[in-house]
Parts: C-alpha cells; sequence; structure tokens
C-alpha cells in the first residue's frame, strides 16, 4: 500500500483541486496491482507549491535557475533499488508540483493533467527517466498504461 504525505503550499491549487490529498490518494488506490506495492508499506510526499519555490528546489537541486512542472527526488538509488525494495517499510521520496507552471502545461484539461503529472513524477521516483530517446519510450509507455488504468 502506498501512503502519501500531501501538503498544499500554495493555495491556489484549492482552485483547480478541491481536496488534493483526497485526489492523490484516490490516484494512487487506482494504480495497477504491480505498482501499489501490495504486501509493503510505501510512503511518498508530494509538495503542491508554486513557481518561486520550485525555482528555489530546481536551481539548488539540478543547478537550474527557472521554474518547472515537477520534481521529483528518488530516496533510493537506481542501483540499490531492488536491494531495499525487501523492506517492509519504503519511502520512496519527494514530488513536488507548480501550481503556475502546472496550469501553463494543461490549462484545458486540470483533471487529467494533474494524474498525468503525477504519474510522471511517482515514475521517477521509482528511477525511471527520460534521459535519452529509448529512456523516454520505456516511461512514457509505463506512463500511459497506468494512466489507462486510472482512468478505467
Amino acid at each position: 500500500m502506498i501512503e502519501a504525505e500531501v501538503l498544499v503550499e500554495s493555495k491556489n491549487w484549492k482552485k483547480i483541486i478541491q481536496n488534493p490529498k483526497k485526489k492523490i490518494r484516490n490516484i494512487l488506490n487506482k494504480f495497477p496491482n504491480n505498482y501499489k506495492f501490495t504486501s509493503k508499506k510505501v510512503y511518498i510526499s508530494v509538495l503542491l507549491t508554486n513557481n518561486y519555490k520550485i525555482k528555489l528546489l530546481n536551481k539548488k537541486f539540478r543547478k537550474k535557475n527557472k521554474p518547472t512542472d515537477i520534481l521529483s527526488f528518488p530516496f533510493l538509488e537506481r542501483k540499490n533499488f531492488n536491494e531495499n525494495i525487501v523492506n517492509k517499510k519504503i519511502y520512496l521520496g519527494d514530488i513536488a508540483i507548480s501550481y503556475e507552471e502546472f496550469c501553463k502545461k494543461n490549462k484545458n484539461d486540470y483533471k487529467n493533467g494533474f494524474i498525468k503529472i503525477f504519474i510522471h513524477g511517482f515514475l521517477h521516483l521509482l528511477n525511471f527517466d527520460h534521459k535519452t530517446n529509448k529512456d523516454y519510450k520505456a516511461m512514457s509507455l509505463v506512463e500511459n498504461k497506468i494512466f489507462k488504468e486510472i482512468k478505467g
């Protein structure tokens, strides 16, 4: 089971998601079984923030002095991921999403856009990335599969 600690730092999020904690819990509950960690206690944290804060995080951790829509900070490194996943309690990491950047990219469909961006960030916690075209295609396939499962 995956539990999410959700911090809503920007009140603007409530304009498009009435209850962010419930929304994230509902998304996680609809994940395909192979991503639910049903026999383990898995934790993540989600920060719903603004451009100012995400720009600071992006500069500090990625050396990019600009806002972005989402940042993910995996707790487990790729090389140690499978070793650590056998534990009964696992902290996967942190996701931060900027309200302003999210709205710019999803102005026509906040509901599906939020599901997609959350899945994207979650997969980064599982050490998926998109640095190469091959990695991008693999990650996109998994994102689309999870999205279809959630949407039913």
